[in-house]
């Protein structure tokens, strides 16, 4: 399998392609970090909010407008872990963290963007918008087939500035166009969304440093989160009910999102709630019932 990918529900989308041994692509932030020194400055959020201008510092360095969006300065654990709102300067003073920085709260859709990047230039996009609920949970991701034709002249513009030289995949994660959280890596969520082929170009952006992706006509895609109540210890399901699931009508792949054998605190979620599964689907209504149906199973004592 050519993808270094540590969550083994994702390696259903690798599986099946071949790579040489040499080429190694990163699927998870600590590798990403590790095989790409001269780039992986993007994984600090104070310096990639600093480098779009935005109001930003770490704890210690109080801020002077209130609300700010508190978030550690490094995340590698991902799905929101540490994140908040603080509405004044005592909500500040009570969550002041080391390690962690505010930035300005900002508004507008939270979009998670793919890009093929070539030596510093981009070659490909997909955007995929999140649909949020509360305490850093999402509903679900909408994998669009269209544009975002201002979006991408702005990251665009930030990539060609920013990662000269840089030849690999880049996820860029934007609230109202500026960028919250960037990414030497693509968003291993929903490949399967992306098309057949995908992975292959995928394969040959390391291999050849040349981007490949013969496209064939995009379709809307959905990636739906069941997040169940924090508290509990949950049983992964039998491989029969996944089996049905995935081949329910609309829907593309199940993956089920955590470790039985671990307790439930040693993951890392949002506060929110305990991710259990995730249905990639392209319709969003059979995504849904495809859902309620894991959920039914997941909720039996």
């Amino acid at each position: 399998m050519p993808i270094v990918e540590p969550a083994p529900w994702r390696h259903q989308y690798f599986a099946h392609v071949a790579c040489r041994e040499d080429v190694f692509i990163p699927a998870d932030d600590p590798e990403a970090w590790a095989w790409n020194p001269k780039h992986a400055w993007v994984f600090d959020k104070l310096r990639l909010a600093l480098s779009q201008g935005v109001e930003a510092a770490p704890h210690g360095l109080a801020p002077q407008r209130f609300p700010v969006f508190s978030k550690p300065i490094f995340n590698f654990g991902g799905l929101g872990a540490g994140t908040r709102t603080l509405v004044d300067a005592a909500d500040y003073a009570r969550h002041a963290t080391p390690g962690h920085m505010w930035m300005e709260l900002l508004a507008g859709p939270h979009i998670s963007t793919d890009f093929a990047v070539v030596d510093g230039v981009v070659a490909w996009t997909r955007h995929a918008t999140g649909q949020p609920t509360t305490d850093g949970m999402f509903d679900y991701w909408t994998v669009h087939a269209g544009a975002n034709v201002e979006l991408e002249r702005r990251l665009v513009a930030w990539i060609a500035a920013n990662l000269a030289g840089y030849t690999g995949m880049l996820n860029a994660e934007t609230i109202g166009g500026t960028i919250i959280d960037a990414h030497l890596r693509f968003a291993d969520q929903w490949p399967d969304l992306y098309g057949p082929g995908w992975v292959e170009a995928l394969v040959a952006l390391y291999t050849d440093r040349a981007w490949t992706f013969r496209e064939p006509p995009r379709r809307d895609g959905y990636s739906l989160a069941l997040f169940m109540p924090n508290g509990r210890r949950y049983r992964t399901p039998p491989t029969a009910l996944v089996d049905e699931v995935r081949g329910m009508p609309g829907v593309s792949s199940v993956q089920i999102t955590f470790y039985e054998e671990k307790p439930p605190e040693a993951h890392s979620m949002p506060p929110g709630g305990f991710r259990t599964a995730l249905v990639n689907a392209w319709d969003l209504a059979a995504g849904k019932q495809a859902r309620q149906r894991l959920q039914s199973w997941f909720e039996k004592p």
